[in-house]
Parts: structure tokens; sequence; C-alpha cells
């Protein structure tokens, strides 16, 4: 892939877009200077392959419209300044000499810092560029759009730039999705790859180990609709997700075992059916056989795999496991296989445009939801209500998508019935409440394939 300078778009200076032009405009009115440059990056919609991402499988989402989007001016001091239009996220500034990300409180400029950190440790950056930046943000937080892993993105777009430094897409993306961890996220890199590598008009199979990614032309006569619970929980504020990732890696090394593979250098359920050379099928078999459905103890993982407690939370379980006292390891397992199968067969389907491609691929968003919510349990009662609205007004499929408890859905809805769809899903769940009523008009929207993470300069 091209290096991103590639991906720079000239603007006219006399005119520029009006959102750009009103963030130039208060960017002088902060720092008393006009910014040199701009940088975007888009959050994103899964359209399936929930939680599977860091288990070695790939998912497929495309970028949406809403994005992250930042002013920036190189400056000589070594000072990195952040400031946020919206005046909820208060200002910050700290030396780029000494990159301090604190895992216990995740507040905004943290992710930013995760970006920064992670360009400069690539290229070693010795006496790095300060910056004035500020950030204009139009994802919904904690809406399950990666608000925050767009902005890690943007900022080590940010950081590249003001560095006169040029990387591919992948590698960028491959960067990002390392840094993010700074912030104590385990993830698995879908929501940095699809920031970089997204093109207008199509979804994309992200796969892994290698990264690489393939246009997914998803079928007329359908739009997506994104519809935000608005039930907010910060993933990093909360160990769900990293339980989720630690059960799957006990899931890994469990089979592995129970197959006479080397255990304890397997990392990934993904790694297991390579391993093995099986179908996925065949893999919820292996589940079936060797897992148990009631939950696992530390002591009986560590009676299944001939290991002490002490080894087992000092070689396998992360820090911040530690307490844990049971792990659920079948329902996780099951849930990986069998999205992982949903996710090529949707490709398939897009691929091969059958007559009833759309209820076909409905279906399949239905299985993921169920599938979510009772395997994975990431889901909660308002996401459960909100597809079910979906469903009952029209949605040809729809499901969670995002981050756990909270977010929002995603539906598939005939074009032709899109204006009633949203007409019926806003009354019927946002106006029965008058706090989500306010928020409305933010929370419900239709979509469709965007592009990847620019740079914008003023010609």
């Amino acid at each position: 892939l091209p290096v991103f300078y590639a991906n720079t778009v000239l603007l006219n200076a006399s005119n520029l877009p009006f959102r750009l032009q009103k963030l130039k405009e208060m960017f002088i009115s902060k720092f008393g200077s006009a910014p040199k440059f701009y940088a975007r990056a888009p959050g994103r919609v899964n359209l399936i392959g929930e939680h599977i991402d860091y288990c070695g499988y790939a998912v497929l989402p495309m970028a949406i419209e809403q994005d992250i989007l930042i002013a920036v001016e190189p400056v000589h001091t070594q000072v990195v300044q952040l400031a946020n239009i919206n005046s909820s996220y208060l200002d910050f500034s700290t030396s780029v000499n000494n990159i301090q990300i604190n895992k216990t409180k995740p507040q905004w400029h943290n992710y930013f810092l995760c970006g920064l950190k992670g360009i400069q440790e690539h290229f070693g950056l010795n006496n790095p560029t300060g910056m004035n930046c500020l950030l204009d943000g139009t994802i919904p937080p904690s809406s399950g759009l990666s608000s925050s892993s767009a902005l890690v993105c943007c900022a080590g777009l940010v950081t590249l730039r003001a560095n006169g430094k040029t990387l591919s897409k992948v590698e960028l993306a491959e960067i990002c999705t390392k840094s993010e961890r700074y912030i104590g996220t385990e993830g698995g890199g879908m929501d940095q790859s699809i920031s970089f590598l997204a093109e207008e008009g199509t979804a994309k199979l992200i796969e892994f180990s290698p990264l690489r990614a393939t246009d997914v032309r998803l079928p007329s006569g359908a739009t997506f609709v994104i519809a935000n619970s608005c039930v907010e929980m910060n993933k990093a504020a909360t160990s769900h997700y990293n339980i989720r990732v630690m059960e799957c890696r006990l899931a890994t090394k469990l089979l592995s075992k129970s197959k006479g593979l080397e255990w304890r250098k397997m990392l990934r359920l993904h790694d297991v059916q390579t391993k093995l050379g099986v179908s996925l099928e065949e893999m919820l078999t292996i589940v079936e056989e060797v897992l148990h459905p009631e939950p696992y103890s530390t002591e009986e993982i560590c009676r299944c795999l001939g290991i002490s407690l002490e080894e087992l939370r000092s070689q396998i379980l992360s820090q911040n496991m530690q307490d844990v006292s049971t792990f659920k390891l079948y329902q996780r397992a099951k849930h990986v296989y069998s999205e992982a199968a949903r996710v090529l067969e949707f490709q398939k389907i897009c691929s091969e445009a059958p007559a009833n491609a759309l209820q076909l691929l409905g279906e399949l968003m239905k299985q993921s939801h169920i599938s979510c919510r009772e395997m994975y349990e990431c889901s909660c009662p308002e996401l459960d209500r909100l597809v079910d609205i979906c469903l009952q007004f029209g949605a040809i499929g729809s499901r969670l998508t995002g981050v756990f408890f909270c977010g929002c859905t995603v539906s598939m809805v005939p074009t032709d019935k899109l204006n009633t769809f949203l007409k019926n899903v806003k009354k019927a769940y946002y106006q029965t409440d008058g706090q989500r009523l306010a928020v409305e008009n933010n929370s419900l929207f239709a979509t469709k394939p965007g592009r990847g993470a620019l740079v914008f300069v003023e010609a």
C-alpha cells in the first residue's frame, strides 16, 4: 500500500469546508496562530464479527461518517498542548519527552497519548516535535462506534505528519493497535485497521496475521442504520472486556492441551484451528467434547493444565485478572468459532449475491446478536429491546455492535422502507424517555461505507 502522504488532500485556503473553517477559527482563538494541517480518522460500525478479532479471526466492518478531526500546529517547545471544542473535556499539556499514560483514569487525552507514544517508539524519536492540537469529535462516546480507537489513530497520524515521517496504512494500523494497549485494553486490531484501510463505497473483510483488507460490496436494496442505546460504559474503565480476552485465551490452552498441542505457546482460538487443520464446524464439535458449560474455577483450570495456581497467575493471567476466580470457557469459545463462521458466510453471500441475499444476511445478523447475548454475554436489556424494536418495524436483520453492556445496534433495512423505519424506531425507543429524547437526533441515523483516515493541508 502507498505511504500515507499519498492520502493528503489539498484544500482551497480561501474556501475551507465549513467544519474545518470553524475549527481553524477556534484554533486561532485558542493558540493565537493558525493550524498547519488537519487530520481525520473515522469511527466504524462492525456489520458482523463481534469480539473475535483478538482471537485471530476476520471481521467485517465499514467506516462511518462520524469521525475525530484534529487541527495541528507543530511547535519548537517540545510540549504537546491538547484542547477539545467540547468544554466537558479539559485541556491538557505535557512534555513530548515524558509521556505518561494513566491506565486507571481513561480520560480523553490518554488516548491521544497512546497514538503519540506509539509513533515515537516506532521511530525511536529522541527529539520529537511539540504540537498544539485542537480536537473535534462527532462519534458519540461509549457508543461502540470506536471513538477511542479513532482518537488513537488520529493522534498517530498527527504525530507521523508533524515529525515528517511516512508509513504504509497497514503499518500505521498495526502500530496504533499495539499503542492503544497502553491504556489497558487488550484489543485485536479491527478498529484501527478499518480506520486506516477503509474506502468509500465498500465494507472490508479485515484479516489478521498478516493484516489485509478485502473489499466486500454490500447488496443493493438495503441501508444500514445505527441506533444508539444511550447506555454508556467506558470499556477501559471496566474489566469485562479484558476478562473475555482472558477467557478466550484460557479456552485456547485447554483445547490445545486436550489435543496434544504445545498449549503453553497457544494464545488465540484461531491458533488451535490452524494447528489442527480443521474447519470451524469441527472446532465447534471439539468445544462440545472438551469444554463444559459450567464456569471453570482457577483450581480446575490448574488441574486441566497440570500447573500450580502460582504458575497460572504468574505465567497466564494478566495483572488485572489476578482476583478473578471463575471463567466461562465453553460459552466464549462457542461464540468465537460460530461468529467466525458467520463472517465468512456473510462475505460469501455478498460475493455471490443470490436473489435472497438480504434475507440470508439478515438471518446471520440475528444469529450474531443471539450469540453475543447468550454465549458472550456482552448485551444489555436496552440493546436487546432496541434490536427487537428494529426487527418489529421492518429491519431484515439487527444486532448489537461494539463494547460491553452499552453502545449501538446496527440494522439492515429495506431502502424503500427507511423513512418509515426511522420514524417508528424513534417513537418506540427514544420518545418514550425524556432523557433519550434530548439526544435522539444524534442517536439514530442511516450510514454507508465511508473513507479512511486522511490529512488535509491548505494549498
